[in-house]
Parts: C-alpha cells; sequence; structure tokens
C-alpha cells in the first residue's frame, strides 16, 4: 500500500493505487473521532444491480474496509462509501440501495456490517453530458430555449472570464464571487462555506505543467460592463468534469448569464479533454411542487442522461461511537432542511 499525504487543516488524503481517503477528524467535548471517505470509488461490476453482483459489491466494500484499518487513526468510526452506480430511474436505484447494506445479526461473523447512511454526502440525482459530440451537435441536443439564452447572452454583451488562483487579479475576481454567494444566500434561503474554503479548492486546482493529470479547479465569471452577474465553479479531470457550485446576482438577470456560463465550461471541458459534464445534483423527479423544480429544469435543458445513485454507505469500525456520530448526523440534518431553511426563508 502506498501512502502520500497532502496538508489540510482537519484533513489529510491518502492516495492507495487509484482509491483516494479522505479523512476528517473532529472533536466533542473531550473526545476526537474521524471518518474516512472514500468519494466515488470503487467501481462497481456490470451487474452491479444483479443479486450476486450486489452481495460481491457488498464483500468488496465491506473487505475493503477492513483492509484500510490499519492504516487509518485508531479513532476512525467508519469508513464512509459513494458508489459510483448510476441507474435510469429512482425505482432501479432505490432497490439497489435496499439490498446493497448488510447487517450482520450474527457477532461471530467477521465481516463487518455495511449500512445506508442517513445523509448523502455526493448529490444522488444529477445530469452528465457526454462530451464525444462536435460542439454544434451538443447545441442540438439542448433545448431550444436553451440555445436560445446563450446567443441572447452573448447578443447583450455578456462576457465570461476563466480564473485561477495563480492568475493575476484572481483575488478581485474572487471577492466579486463571493459577493454573488452572499446575495444567492440571502436571495433563495441556502447556505455556503465560509470563503476560505473556496479559496483553498481553487488554490489546490491551480494548474502545474509538471502535473498533466492534476484536476484543474476554475472559477468562472460572467460579467456585463461594470456588473458582475454571476459564477460558476468547475473541476475538470481526465475521468470527467463536473459542475461544482454556482452564484448569481440580482441586476441584469434577463441576460441569461448563467447559460453562458455553462456552455462556455462545457466547450472547455471538452477541449481539456473530460469525456463528461457532470451537472452534479438536482431534484430526483420533474416535480413541478419540488422547491428546486427551477433547478432541474435547467440542468436538463443542456441534454445529456439524467442518471440516479444510490448514496452513500459506512461500514462501521467502533459500532457505538458510530451510533452516537448517526444519530447527531440526523439531528443536524433535520435542522437544516426543518428549521434554518425555514428561517432564511422569511
Amino acid at each position: 500500500m502506498q501512502k502520500s499525504i497532502l496538508p489540510q487543516t482537519d484533513s489529510s488524503f491518502h492516495t492507495v493505487s487509484s482509491l483516494t481517503v479522505l479523512v476528517r477528524s473532529f472533536s466533542v467535548k473531550f473526545r476526537s473521532f474521524s471518518i474516512a471517505y472514500i468519494p466515488m470509488s470503487p467501481e462497481a461490476p456490470a451487474d452491479a444491480a444483479s443479486p450476486d453482483g450486489t452481495a460481491a459489491y457488498r464483500t468488496r466494500l465491506q473487505q475493503l474496509a477492513a483492509m484500510l484499518k490499519p492504516y487509518l487513526p485508531d479513532n476512525t468510526i467508519c469508513v464512509r462509501f459513494d458508489p459510483p452506480v448510476d441507474f435510469s430511474s429512482c425505482e432501479e436505484r432505490d432497490a439497489f440501495a435496499e439490498a446493497l447494506p448488510h447487517r450482520s445479526k450474527s457477532k461471530s461473523e467477521a465481516m463487518p456490517p455495511l449500512i445506508h447512511a442517513p445523509v448523502a454526502v455526493q448529490p444522488p440525482d444529477t445530469v452528465l453530458l457526454p462530451l464525444a459530440l462536435e460542439e454544434t451537435e451538443l447545441l442540438s441536443a439542448m433545448k431550444s430555449k436553451w440555445r436560445y439564452n446563450i446567443r441572447l447572452a452573448e447578443k447583450k454583451g455578456v462576457t465570461v472570464q476563466a480564473w485561477h488562483a495563480a492568475d493575476n487579479g484572481f483575488e478581485e475576481a474572487f471577492d466579486h464571487f463571493y459577493e454573488l454567494f452572499q446575495t444567492t444566500s440571502e436571495r433563495d434561503g441556502v447556505s455556503f462555506h465560509a470563503k476560505s474554503y473556496y479559496r483553498d479548492l481553487l488554490e489546490r486546482g491551480t494548474p502545474d505543467p509538471s502535473r498533466p493529470d492534476k484536476p484543474l479547479i476554475t472559477l468562472y465569471l460572467a460579467r456585463h460592463e461594470q456588473d458582475y452577474l454571476a459564477g460558476i465553479i468547475t473541476l475538470f479531470c481526465r475521468r470527467e468534469a463536473v459542475y461544482l457550485y454556482g452564484a448569481s446576482g440580482n441586476v441584469k438577470r434577463n441576460f441569461m448569464p448563467a447559460y453562458l456560463l455553462q456552455w462556455t465550461a462545457i466547450k472547455d471541458a471538452k477541449q481539456f479533454g473530460s469525456p463528461v459534464y457532470d451537472f452534479y445534483g438536482m431534484p430526483p423527479t420533474d416535480d413541478p411542487n419540488h422547491p428546486m423544480h427551477g433547478l432541474y429544469l435547467f440542468k436538463t435543458g443542456f441534454g445529456g442522461q439524467i442518471v440516479h445513485r444510490p448514496g452513500s454507505f459506512d461500514v462501521p469500525l467502533r459500532i457505538s461511537d458510530y451510533r452516537l456520530y448517526i444519530a447527531a448526523e440526523r439531528l443536524r440534518a433535520w435542522w437544516h432542511r426543518k428549521v434554518l431553511k425555514k428561517i432564511r426563508g422569511r
């Protein structure tokens, strides 16, 4: 096993072959805990949805957690996985998510349990846009209104500029972006990370000619004259491109900057060599009553395939501490969904 550590405030990355493990540590009063998180790995077999395939994949996750345990901090309470298994319908996804967990009733069984986590780390529902098509074909696959809005933004004189953390003028551009974040939070009642979180993210994704396979993280800003209208942050790598974060202001929204931002990022991702553009998170169905139905319409309008993933799964390493953590995680999720959103909505 090969181990490499990248400096972080409260986390560290451990790389095992092609597997990345993020270890996060936290404290409650006089006790400290850690969680090992494995994003979008390991790969699932083609028949993962079949009974035999599900059982084999479950065993693989359990064995991998057991193998990692000696290399993790002693206070690690669980290994959390986000299985990269895509389904075309919510029903298929839900059936797999119900079948995958395994709670052993036998205390003598050596294999640790696998439990469906109450909170998903990665958005379980998204749109994947393949980038093998030519630009004209990508445009043709969009809804006509989306093509019209892209042309409208260009006609209105909206410009989009890409920024990286090492660029001259980045700090000023980043300040404008975070102001858009604050406006979005106040307008839509959503919460964001601290400013330092996004700066750290962008600094880690700065281009490095000596590391051509390093993920590229880019800040895009849409501007008209002296007004900054909207911005997004994307991640490009050889496996995929991902739209991570977005924010918009309250002025000139009818200039449709969000459409031109996405189209610019899609073209850049294609040029970078990413095979697919992941719009990264939306409601699971086309439900007009969903509070984020507009997000569903926006992301599906660019074309692509809607996929549904099963969420996060845990292999507990310290079961009593794990139960306490899960109880606290459920309480925190309830507080954010039911209480804070109502407060911000006012």
